[in-house]
C-alpha cells in the first residue's frame, strides 16, 4: 500500500470509532495489505490521538493463544497501543459511548520499572525490568462489522483494543507464579470465563519477551514506567451495558469492571 491508502485506511476506522458505522475487513476492501501496513495505519492513528493531547503509557498483547492464532493463520502475536485515556480504575464507570462491539477479558499487567536498553531482551533482562504486577481486564474492540477479522483487520485496528481497568494492590513477581494462577471472571456471580496463566503463550512473561524484542527491533523499546496488557487467560465475552464483571486471579487477587446502563 502506498501512503495515501493507509491514510485512507486510518481515516475509516476513525471514522467508524466515532460513529458506530463498523467497516467491512479491511483485508478485502485494500488488496495487498500487509502486516507492515497495517502497523503503518496503527501508527498513523495513535499518532493522530497523541496530536490530540492524548499520552501513550504503555502496550497490548494481542493473539497469545495458539487456537486464536490457528483461526486468523498465524503464528506469532501482535501488539498495539495504550492511551491514557483509555485507563479506567478498580471498579470505576466505563462509559458505553467510548467502546465498539466489546468484550471483555483477564489478563495480567506488568508495570515496567526501568528502561529495557537490550537490543535483544530475554527472559532475565525482563524478569529484573518488572516491578509489579497486576491484575486486569482488558475492553477490547472491533472497529470491523460484526467482528469479521483477520490478523491485519486487527493489527490496523490497534489489535482491537478500546479501554482497560487496573486493579489496585502491586504483587511482586517473585510473590506469585504465573504460569499456574487460576482465573475466574464473572458477570454478576455467573460465572463466565475461565483460564490460567498458561494459557497466554505458556507463561504470561513469555508474551511480554516477545513484546520486549519485537518493540526493540522496531527502535521503540518498552520504558520505564510502561504498563503492558499479557493478554487473555480465558475465553472473551461480550459485554451488555450496565454489566459488571469481577475477575479472581489467584495470587494477583481482585479486578471490576463496571459498565454504564445506557448506549448513549
Amino acid at each position: 500500500m502506498d501512503a495515501d491508502q493507509i491514510r485512507v485506511a486510518a481515516e475509516r476506522l476513525r471514522h467508524a470509532e466515532r460513529t458506530g458505522d463498523f467497516i467491512e475487513p479491511l483485508r478485502r476492501s485494500d488488496e495487498g495489505l500487509s502486516v507492515d501496513d497495517a502497523y503503518a495505519i496503527q501508527q498513523l492513528n495513535i499518532r493522530y490521538r497523541t496530536d490530540a493531547g492524548r499520552r501513550k503509557v504503555g502496550s497490548k498483547i494481542g493473539l497469545t493463544s495458539l487456537a486464536v492464532q490457528k483461526q486468523l493463520g498465524v503464528d506469532q502475536p501482535d501488539f498495539g497501543v495504550l492511551l491514557d485515556d483509555m485507563a479506567y480504575g478498580d471498579g470505576q464507570a466505563v462509559p458505553w459511548h467510548v467502546l465498539n462491539q466489546p468484550k471483555i477479558e483477564a489478563e495480567v499487567a506488568f508495570v515496567i520499572g526501568k528502561d529495557v536498553t537490550s537490543l535483544n531482551p530475554g527472559h532475565l533482562d525482563l524478569m529484573n525490568a518488572i516491578e509489579y504486577v497486576l491484575p486486569a481486564l482488558e475492553i477490547v474492540g472491533s472497529r470491523i462489522r460484526d467482528w469479521d477479522i483477520g490478523i491485519v483487520d486487527t493489527i490496523a485496528d490497534n489489535a482491537s483494543s478500546c479501554a482497560f481497568v487496573l486493579g489496585s494492590r502491586p504483587v511482586k513477581l517473585t510473590d506469585v507464579d504465573l504460569r499456574l494462577c487460576g482465573m475466574v471472571m464473572e458477570r454478576r456471580k455467573e460465572v463466565v470465563s475461565l483460564g490460567v496463566g498458561a494459557a497466554c503463550m505458556g507463561h504470561p512473561v513469555n508474551a511480554l519477551v516477545w513484546l520486549a524484542k519485537t518493540m526493540a527491533a522496531r527502535g521503540a523499546p518498552l520504558q520505564q514506567g510502561d504498563v503492558v496488557l499479557s493478554g487473555a487467560l480465558g475465553p472473551m465475552v461480550s459485554v451488555r451495558p450496565g454489566d459488571v464483571f469481577d475477575a479472581q486471579i489467584q495470587g494477583l487477587g481482585a479486578v471490576r469492571a463496571v459498565f454504564d446502563d445506557a448506549e448513549v
